[in-house]
């Protein structure tokens, strides 16, 4: 007997189905998420995020920052 004949008779392809399932809600879960208008705003900032070098770009009275 092979294993591959065991494993075929195990009935184990019910998690497979499982598995896709829940990868399918997750990710329309994430698009939602990430598409809705209420958080462009947000996700503008965060894309800008990488880009700021950390320095406040707003000037104080003096001309200094």
């Amino acid at each position: 007997m092979r294993l591959s004949d065991i494993m075929s008779h195990a009935g184990l392809s019910i998690y497979t189905e499982i598995a896709m399932l829940i990868f399918i809600a997750a990710f329309i879960g994430i698009l939602i998420r990430t598409f809705r208008p209420s958080k462009a705003k947000e996700l503008e900032a965060l894309g800008r995020l990488p880009l700021e070098d950390g320095t406040p770009t707003t000037k104080t009275p003096g001309g200094t920052r």
